[in-house]
């Protein structure tokens, strides 16, 4: 009689090693197994010390933007769509961007169809979240993520991580609206809109994962530059000591 185990060795593996939930992974697959193995394995890497020492004029980042189906992921609101676009110093490199809709199994209401474009069967013809999650990781590698208002997003991508394959994120991340409010603490308002506007960026397809990305971008290099300009940073880890310090010098 053919041993089981023969069948699912990867499973099998895993329980004797007293690795529970590699074994419950293999059981859903050696597809999605693949999937979450590399997505851990990308966690483990991208904290590295010495990119602290990387000169802001040729820092690669991925700034990048969630579409989601409301804004609490604490009670169950889910991503839908993931635009990113990566930059090198200060050039905004529009041709290396990844735009995606995935299948989280949250239903999307006519409020965020209205506010975004997103359709209930747009989702349903959609990737799953688990595939989303991969390629967007790929496209990461290890370079710095950079978002508006990054607690947010970062909130959703965690969730995202955990629930598909138990890690969280590692990479570094950098907020715009944190920059804004050091480099501009006179502003009155730090909506993206007027933050847009008052860079004199124009404002094109608000939420719309990929076009906010582009535009949250663009802002990112302006601060990069505002901020070498006035002499308060010149590398990566300069940076983060500036953002630790007061709104101003």
């Amino acid at each position: 009689m053919r041993d089981p185990r023969e069948s699912g060795a990867g499973f099998w593996r895993s329980l004797l090693k007293g690795d529970v939930n590699s074994a419950i992974t293999f059981m859903k697959g050696n597809a999605s197994a693949q999937q979450i193995a590399f997505i851990r394995s990308q966690m483990k890497q991208y904290r590295r010390p010495e990119l602290l020492s990387t000169p802001l004029n040729v820092l690669e980042t991925v700034v990048f933007d969630l579409e989601t189906t409301g804004f609490s992921y604490q009670h169950g609101d889910e991503i839908i769509s993931i635009g990113a676009v990566c930059t090198r110093g200060m050039t905004v490199m529009e041709k290396e961007s990844f735009h995606l809709i995935v299948n989280s199994g949250a239903a999307v209401s006519e409020q965020i169809t209205a506010l975004t474009g997103i359709t209930q069967s747009m989702v349903d013809g959609a990737v799953s979240l688990t595939d989303g999650l991969h390629d967007f990781m790929a496209f990461v590698e290890g370079k710095v993520l950079v978002a508006y208002a990054a607690g947010h997003d970062r909130g959703f991508l965690n969730a995202a991580l955990w629930k598909t394959s138990r890690v969280r994120l590692t990479h570094r991340l950098l907020d715009t609206l944190m920059l804004a409010r050091h480099l501009y603490p006179e502003l009155s308002d730090y909506s993206l809109d007027k933050l847009l506007q008052s860079q004199g960026i124009p404002v094109d397809g608000r939420h719309d994962a990929l076009s906010d990305a582009l535009m949250t971008a663009r802002l990112w290099t302006v601060y990069l530059e505002e901020i070498q300009r006035r002499r308060y940073a010149e590398t990566l880890g300069d940076l983060y000591v500036y953002l630790s310090r007061g709104s101003s010098y």
